[in-house]
């Protein structure tokens, strides 16, 4: 019984929290330069679907592959501060707890190594489709 409650509790933890999908739907409105970059240039035509600005509990994550179990997240350079590092180590146990590996990309890499980043994304998803 204490099992089944438990795994009762991370499911309903996984479900998205109503109360951020006003603030989900303007970041899907005004994405950031990289996002939409990687959005419209990769991630919409991709054959596996992923979802922009996707709820996730209590945080909305960048990109979300649920095939996949995959979360991309762009990381601007505030994301290399102490503050956010601690931050964004707790969102990623978050997300672990689900089975979801949290793919962080810094936004750098999107206008240096566009192709990389996309042959990198792609090369995790068929991996994971063939476990």
């Amino acid at each position: 019984m204490y099992v089944a409650r438990g795994l009762l509790n991370l499911i309903m933890d996984r479900k998205h929290n109503k109360s951020v999908v006003p603030f989900a739907k303007k970041l899907r409105k005004n994405m950031a330069k990289e996002e939409c970059h990687l959005w419209y240039d990769f991630l919409c035509t991709y054959p596996i679907k992923f979802l922009k600005q996707k709820i996730i509990g209590r945080y909305i994550v960048d990109f979300y592959c649920a095939k996949a179990n995959l979360v991309i997240e762009l990381d601007g350079s505030q994301h290399f501060e102490n503050i956010y590092i601690d931050k964004d180590n707790e969102r990623t146990l978050y997300l672990q707890k689900f089975g979801i590996t949290v793919m962080r990309i810094p936004n750098n890499e999107i206008w240096n190594n566009f192709s990389g980043v996309c042959e990198y994304i792609d090369e995790f998803v068929k991996q994971s489709l063939h476990r």
